[in-house]
């Protein structure tokens, strides 16, 4: 069933992920709005873009920021900000993006989170199968938890979680791109990958024609 959106609420806007995402939505026709803790410090990328200030955890932040908008993207990363901001958890934030989005009028809400809640080919999370490096095993962990609330918690709010392959970073819009459920996505050489700007096409496919509602999904090729 294709959604109506139109005006989506982007949280995490400065980060690589959520570039790729703003540029796909305003190049499909869609009012972003970039919402960020110190919009001062903020460089916006796109004359399109409207910026507004708002914080991913706190509740009252997202009501007040999400007014009126079809959608709610978050796209926060757990690590710390460029601009001197503390980091942001991941769980309360998704406590907080449920609370606010209710509060909100139910807008649609779309998470960004990582790959180590995957499923590995033999049943195991992808976060005991391919160990990481200890400073990174925290911001997995908030990943695979914060997955948990929206499970069960989000209720009945129009939610969903999208995961990208093991590994993503820059490459080319192709439009190509297979999509999954709980299980990694491998190639046929057993590498998990994604561009940032084709996990920005599936993303706002999903905003646009909500096939994956009320649970995870991935993309990979």
């Amino acid at each position: 069933m294709e959604i109506c959106i139109v005006n989506i609420a982007l949280f995490g806007a400065g980060g690589q992920v959520a570039r790729r995402i703003a540029r796909e939505a305003l190049d499909r026709g869609h009012h972003v709005t970039a919402v960020v803790r110190d919009p001062s410090a903020f460089q916006p990328y796109d004359d399109r873009l409207a910026v507004v200030q708002g914080d991913a955890t706190d509740a009252a932040s997202v009501a007040r920021a999400a007014r009126g908008a079809d959608a709610i993207v978050s796209a926060i990363s757990p690590r710390p900000s460029p601009t001197g901001q503390p980091t942001s958890s991941l769980v309360d934030a998704a406590r907080a993006l449920i609370a606010g989005a209710r509060e909100a009028g139910d807008p649609r809400l779309v998470a960004v989170g990582g790959a180590s809640s995957l499923l590995t080919a033999s049943g195991v999370r992808l976060f005991e199968a391919h160990p990481l490096p200890e400073m990174y095993r925290a911001e997995a962990l908030q990943g695979i938890e914060s997955l948990e609330v929206f499970r069960t918690e989000a209720g009945e709010l129009d939610w969903t979680f999208v995961s990208p392959a093991e590994a993503i970073g820059p490459g080319e819009r192709t439009g190509t791109f297979r999509v999954g459920g709980d299980e990694l996505i491998v190639d046929g050489d057993g590498k998990s990958f994604i561009s940032y700007e084709d996990f920005a096409v599936a993303l706002v496919d999903e905003l646009e024609q909500g096939r994956q509602r009320r649970r995870r999904f991935t993309v990979g090729y």
